[in-house]
Protein backbone atom coordinates (compact mmCIF):
# COMPACT_ATOMS: atom_id res chain seq x y z
CA UNK A 1 0.00 0.00 0.00
CA UNK A 2 2.42 2.21 1.07
CA UNK A 3 4.80 1.36 -2.05
CA UNK A 4 1.71 2.55 -4.18
CA UNK A 5 1.27 5.44 -2.35
CA UNK A 6 4.66 6.76 -3.01
CA UNK A 7 4.99 5.69 -6.91
CA UNK A 8 1.74 7.65 -7.18
CA UNK A 9 3.15 10.58 -5.63
CA UNK A 10 5.75 10.48 -7.80
CA UNK A 11 3.75 10.56 -10.94
CA UNK A 12 1.15 12.89 -9.85
CA UNK A 13 4.46 14.74 -8.91
CA UNK A 14 5.40 14.81 -12.50
CA UNK A 15 2.08 15.58 -13.86
CA UNK A 16 1.59 18.73 -11.97
CA UNK A 17 5.12 19.86 -12.89
CA UNK A 18 4.49 19.03 -16.20
CA UNK A 19 0.79 20.46 -16.41
CA UNK A 20 2.29 23.80 -14.54
CA UNK A 21 4.63 24.48 -17.33
CA UNK A 22 7.38 22.73 -15.47
CA UNK A 23 7.51 20.13 -18.57
CA UNK A 24 9.31 22.98 -20.57
CA UNK A 25 11.47 24.06 -17.37
CA UNK A 26 15.37 23.23 -18.02
CA UNK A 27 18.05 23.71 -15.70
CA UNK A 28 20.33 26.54 -16.49
CA UNK A 29 23.57 25.29 -18.06
CA UNK A 30 25.31 27.46 -15.86
CA UNK A 31 24.01 26.18 -12.46
CA UNK A 32 24.11 22.20 -13.92
CA UNK A 33 28.01 22.97 -14.63
CA UNK A 34 28.64 25.24 -11.33
CA UNK A 35 27.13 22.26 -9.02
CA UNK A 36 28.25 19.65 -11.57
CA UNK A 37 32.05 20.63 -10.87
CA UNK A 38 31.06 20.51 -7.19
CA UNK A 39 29.87 17.36 -6.87
CA UNK A 40 32.70 15.96 -8.66
CA UNK A 41 35.07 17.76 -6.56
CA UNK A 42 33.45 16.47 -3.42
CA UNK A 43 33.13 13.06 -4.65
CA UNK A 44 37.18 13.20 -5.25
CA UNK A 45 37.53 14.61 -1.72
CA UNK A 46 35.64 11.77 -0.13
CA UNK A 47 36.79 8.78 -1.83
CA UNK A 48 40.52 10.30 -1.26
CA UNK A 49 39.26 10.66 2.55
CA UNK A 50 37.58 7.21 3.15
CA UNK A 51 40.82 5.49 1.45
CA UNK A 52 42.99 7.04 4.10
CA UNK A 53 40.69 5.81 6.88
CA UNK A 54 40.63 2.94 5.56
CA UNK A 55 44.55 2.84 5.15
CA UNK A 56 44.89 3.40 8.96
CA UNK A 57 41.72 1.32 10.01
CA UNK A 58 43.33 0.89 13.46
CA UNK A 59 40.32 2.54 15.52
CA UNK A 60 37.41 0.47 14.13
CA UNK A 61 34.79 1.10 17.02
CA UNK A 62 35.78 4.83 16.39
CA UNK A 63 36.39 5.28 12.64
CA UNK A 64 33.44 2.64 11.50
CA UNK A 65 31.00 5.74 12.63
CA UNK A 66 33.47 8.46 11.61
CA UNK A 67 33.46 7.19 8.03
CA UNK A 68 29.50 6.87 8.51
CA UNK A 69 29.39 10.76 9.06
CA UNK A 70 31.74 11.75 6.11
CA UNK A 71 29.94 9.79 3.38
CA UNK A 72 26.99 12.02 4.45
CA UNK A 73 28.44 14.90 2.45
CA UNK A 74 28.86 12.81 -0.96
CA UNK A 75 25.27 11.58 -0.26
CA UNK A 76 23.98 15.00 0.27
CA UNK A 77 25.56 16.73 -2.83
CA UNK A 78 24.79 13.85 -5.21
CA UNK A 79 21.09 13.88 -3.99
CA UNK A 80 20.86 17.45 -4.33
CA UNK A 81 22.58 17.62 -7.81
CA UNK A 82 19.63 15.20 -9.07
CA UNK A 83 16.72 17.23 -7.87
CA UNK A 84 18.62 20.69 -8.90
CA UNK A 85 18.66 18.27 -12.19
CA UNK A 86 15.03 17.17 -12.42
CA UNK A 87 13.19 18.71 -9.52
CA UNK A 88 9.66 16.96 -10.36
CA UNK A 89 11.38 14.34 -8.21
CA UNK A 90 12.69 16.84 -5.55
CA UNK A 91 10.13 15.86 -2.75
CA UNK A 92 11.33 12.12 -3.30
CA UNK A 93 14.49 12.35 -3.74
CA UNK A 94 14.28 14.48 -0.12
CA UNK A 95 13.50 11.19 1.77
CA UNK A 96 16.68 9.61 1.09
CA UNK A 97 18.78 12.40 1.87
CA UNK A 98 16.59 12.31 5.32
CA UNK A 99 16.93 9.18 6.09
CA UNK A 100 20.36 9.17 4.99
CA UNK A 101 20.59 11.91 7.65
CA UNK A 102 19.23 10.27 10.25
CA UNK A 103 21.72 7.62 9.89
CA UNK A 104 24.27 9.75 9.82
CA UNK A 105 23.05 11.64 13.49
CA UNK A 106 23.04 7.88 15.01
CA UNK A 107 27.17 7.56 13.53
CA UNK A 108 28.24 11.01 15.03
CA UNK A 109 26.16 10.23 18.64
CA UNK A 110 28.14 6.83 18.38
CA UNK A 111 31.63 8.04 17.40
CA UNK A 112 31.55 10.58 20.84
CA UNK A 113 30.66 7.70 23.24
CA UNK A 114 33.20 5.27 21.10
CA UNK A 115 36.31 8.32 21.72
CA UNK A 116 34.68 7.83 25.02
CA UNK A 117 35.67 4.20 25.46
CA UNK A 118 32.06 2.74 24.76
CA UNK A 119 28.55 3.27 26.29
CA UNK A 120 29.55 1.65 30.04
CA UNK A 121 32.29 3.96 30.29
CA UNK A 122 30.66 7.07 29.20
CA UNK A 123 27.76 6.45 31.46
CA UNK A 124 30.56 5.54 34.66
CA UNK A 125 32.37 9.31 33.78
CA UNK A 126 28.68 10.61 34.04
CA UNK A 127 28.38 8.66 37.33
CA UNK A 128 31.78 9.92 38.89
CA UNK A 129 30.77 13.91 37.56
CA UNK A 130 27.36 13.51 39.68
CA UNK A 131 29.13 12.73 42.84
CA UNK A 132 31.54 14.86 42.37
CA UNK A 133 30.82 17.66 45.39
CA UNK A 134 32.99 20.46 44.18
CA UNK A 135 31.68 22.62 41.92
CA UNK A 136 33.73 23.99 38.89
CA UNK A 137 31.96 25.32 35.95
CA UNK A 138 32.36 23.46 32.65
CA UNK A 139 30.70 26.72 30.73
CA UNK A 140 30.14 30.05 31.47
CA UNK A 141 26.64 29.04 31.25
CA UNK A 142 25.47 27.79 34.32
CA UNK A 143 26.73 24.81 34.13
CA UNK A 144 28.18 22.95 37.73
CA UNK A 145 30.35 20.09 37.99
CA UNK A 146 27.96 17.08 38.68
CA UNK A 147 24.89 19.37 37.56
CA UNK A 148 23.10 20.33 34.53
CA UNK A 149 21.68 23.65 34.91
CA UNK A 150 19.01 24.76 32.01
CA UNK A 151 18.41 28.07 30.63
CA UNK A 152 15.17 30.08 30.50
CA UNK A 153 12.85 29.18 29.90
CA UNK A 154 13.01 25.60 29.73
CA UNK A 155 14.14 26.20 33.55
CA UNK A 156 10.76 26.59 34.73
CA UNK A 157 9.71 23.37 33.23
CA UNK A 158 12.85 21.02 33.93
CA UNK A 159 14.51 20.72 36.87
CA UNK A 160 18.12 20.44 37.35
CA UNK A 161 19.82 16.60 36.16
CA UNK A 162 22.48 15.44 38.22
CA UNK A 163 25.15 13.70 35.94
CA UNK A 164 24.22 10.04 35.98
CA UNK A 165 23.15 7.17 33.86
CA UNK A 166 19.29 8.65 33.52
CA UNK A 167 21.00 11.97 32.06
CA UNK A 168 22.91 9.97 29.56
CA UNK A 169 19.61 7.86 28.93
CA UNK A 170 17.75 11.03 28.24
CA UNK A 171 20.71 13.27 26.28
CA UNK A 172 20.37 9.93 24.15
CA UNK A 173 16.53 9.29 23.64
CA UNK A 174 17.30 12.96 22.60
CA UNK A 175 19.33 12.04 19.63
CA UNK A 176 17.23 9.04 18.89
CA UNK A 177 13.84 10.78 18.32
CA UNK A 178 15.38 12.95 16.16
CA UNK A 179 16.07 10.48 13.96
CA UNK A 180 13.10 8.67 14.22
CA UNK A 181 10.84 11.57 13.63
CA UNK A 182 13.01 12.56 10.99
CA UNK A 183 12.03 9.92 9.03
CA UNK A 184 8.25 10.02 10.07
CA UNK A 185 8.13 13.07 8.06
CA UNK A 186 10.15 11.83 5.36
CA UNK A 187 7.77 9.24 4.58
CA UNK A 188 4.86 11.52 5.91
CA UNK A 189 5.90 14.22 2.66
CA UNK A 190 5.99 11.72 0.18
CA UNK A 191 2.81 10.15 1.27
CA UNK A 192 0.82 13.71 1.59
CA UNK A 193 2.43 14.53 -2.08
CA UNK A 194 1.11 11.68 -3.55
CA UNK A 195 -2.39 13.44 -2.18
CA UNK A 196 -1.35 16.83 -3.72
CA UNK A 197 -1.55 18.35 -0.20
CA UNK A 198 1.67 18.38 0.66
CA UNK A 199 2.69 21.84 -1.19
CA UNK A 200 6.60 22.15 -0.48
CA UNK A 201 7.70 25.29 0.77
CA UNK A 202 4.40 26.99 0.90
CA UNK A 203 2.93 28.05 4.28
CA UNK A 204 -0.43 27.74 3.91
CA UNK A 205 -3.40 26.02 6.34
CA UNK A 206 -4.25 23.62 4.20
CA UNK A 207 -0.68 22.21 3.12
CA UNK A 208 1.10 19.35 4.90
CA UNK A 209 4.74 21.47 4.55
CA UNK A 210 4.45 23.55 7.73
CA UNK A 211 2.94 21.37 10.06
CA UNK A 212 5.91 18.53 9.58
CA UNK A 213 8.59 21.66 9.45
CA UNK A 214 6.95 22.98 12.88
CA UNK A 215 7.39 19.09 14.19
CA UNK A 216 10.79 18.80 12.80
CA UNK A 217 11.21 22.07 13.86
CA UNK A 218 11.09 21.22 18.19
CA UNK A 219 12.50 17.50 17.14
CA UNK A 220 15.55 18.97 15.95
CA UNK A 221 15.86 21.15 18.61
CA UNK A 222 15.80 19.42 21.41
CA UNK A 223 18.14 16.90 19.43
CA UNK A 224 20.61 20.11 19.50
CA UNK A 225 19.99 20.91 22.86
CA UNK A 226 21.25 17.41 24.22
CA UNK A 227 24.02 17.28 21.55
CA UNK A 228 24.90 20.71 23.32
CA UNK A 229 24.87 19.12 26.98
CA UNK A 230 26.82 15.95 25.68
CA UNK A 231 29.83 18.44 24.70
CA UNK A 232 29.95 20.59 27.69
CA UNK A 233 29.51 17.21 30.10
CA UNK A 234 32.19 15.22 27.67
CA UNK A 235 34.71 18.27 26.70
CA UNK A 236 37.20 17.52 28.52
CA UNK A 237 37.73 13.91 28.44
CA UNK A 238 37.49 14.25 24.44
CA UNK A 239 39.93 16.76 24.16
CA UNK A 240 42.14 14.45 21.92
CA UNK A 241 39.50 14.62 19.26
CA UNK A 242 38.77 18.41 19.48
CA UNK A 243 35.28 17.89 20.05
CA UNK A 244 33.95 21.27 19.68
CA UNK A 245 35.69 21.53 15.93
CA UNK A 246 33.69 18.09 15.14
CA UNK A 247 30.55 19.40 16.89
CA UNK A 248 30.21 22.67 15.33
CA UNK A 249 31.46 21.16 11.34
CA UNK A 250 28.21 18.13 12.05
CA UNK A 251 25.61 21.07 13.19
CA UNK A 252 26.26 22.94 10.01
CA UNK A 253 25.98 20.25 8.09
CA UNK A 254 22.80 18.78 9.50
CA UNK A 255 20.98 21.55 11.76
CA UNK A 256 21.80 24.40 9.37
CA UNK A 257 20.84 23.02 6.13
CA UNK A 258 17.65 22.21 7.44
CA UNK A 259 17.07 26.24 8.37
CA UNK A 260 18.42 27.15 5.27
CA UNK A 261 15.68 25.53 3.50
CA UNK A 262 12.90 26.87 5.46
CA UNK A 263 14.55 30.90 5.15
CA UNK A 264 14.70 30.10 1.33
CA UNK A 265 10.64 28.74 2.10
CA UNK A 266 9.88 31.91 4.15
CA UNK A 267 11.83 34.90 1.85
CA UNK A 268 10.15 33.17 -1.20
CA UNK A 269 6.79 33.43 0.90
CA UNK A 270 6.99 37.30 1.71
CA UNK A 271 8.28 38.01 -1.77
CA UNK A 272 11.55 38.84 -0.75
CA UNK A 273 13.79 37.48 -3.45
CA UNK A 274 14.23 39.03 -6.18
CA UNK A 275 17.63 37.65 -7.40
CA UNK A 276 17.90 37.06 -11.22
CA UNK A 277 19.83 33.99 -9.91
CA UNK A 278 17.08 32.61 -7.34
CA UNK A 279 14.43 33.74 -10.27
CA UNK A 280 16.20 31.46 -12.96
CA UNK A 281 16.07 28.65 -11.01
CA UNK A 282 11.95 29.07 -10.21
CA UNK A 283 11.80 26.51 -7.71
CA UNK A 284 12.39 27.06 -4.16
CA UNK A 285 13.91 23.43 -4.12
CA UNK A 286 16.38 24.14 -6.56
CA UNK A 287 18.03 26.95 -5.07
CA UNK A 288 18.41 24.79 -1.66
CA UNK A 289 19.80 21.94 -3.85
CA UNK A 290 22.14 24.80 -6.26
CA UNK A 291 23.67 25.39 -2.61
CA UNK A 292 24.01 22.91 -0.74
CA UNK A 293 25.75 21.35 -3.69
CA UNK A 294 28.21 24.41 -3.52
CA UNK A 295 28.54 24.92 -0.03
CA UNK A 296 29.43 21.30 1.00
CA UNK A 297 33.25 21.86 0.17
CA UNK A 298 33.87 23.53 3.28
CA UNK A 299 32.27 21.09 5.23
CA UNK A 300 34.31 18.32 3.64
CA UNK A 301 37.22 20.37 3.56
CA UNK A 302 36.85 20.38 8.05
CA UNK A 303 36.53 17.04 8.12
CA UNK A 304 39.75 16.73 5.87
CA UNK A 305 41.75 18.36 8.79
CA UNK A 306 40.61 15.51 11.06
CA UNK A 307 42.68 13.05 9.49
CA UNK A 308 45.73 14.98 10.85
CA UNK A 309 44.41 14.28 14.80
CA UNK A 310 43.88 10.56 13.98
CA UNK A 311 47.04 10.61 11.96
CA UNK A 312 48.62 11.98 15.55
CA UNK A 313 46.71 9.57 17.40
CA UNK A 314 47.46 5.95 15.57
CA UNK A 315 51.21 6.92 13.88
Amino acid sequence: MLKNIIYSGFFNNYLNWVSSGGGEYSTPIWAVLIAGVSVVVTLTLSVYLLFEHLSMYQNPEEQKFLIGVILMVPCYSIESFVSLVNPAISVDIGILRDCYESFAMYCFGRYLIACLGGEERAIGFMKREGRASSKIPLLDHGHERGIVNHPFPLKLFLKPWKLGQWVYQVIKFGIVQYMIIKLFTAISAVILEGFDVYCEGDFKWNCGYPYLAVILNFSQSWALYCLVHFYTITKDELAHIKPLYKFLTFKSIVFLTWWQGVAIALLYAIGLVKSPIAQSLQFKSSVQDFIICIEDRWALLQWFTSMFSLQSRTS
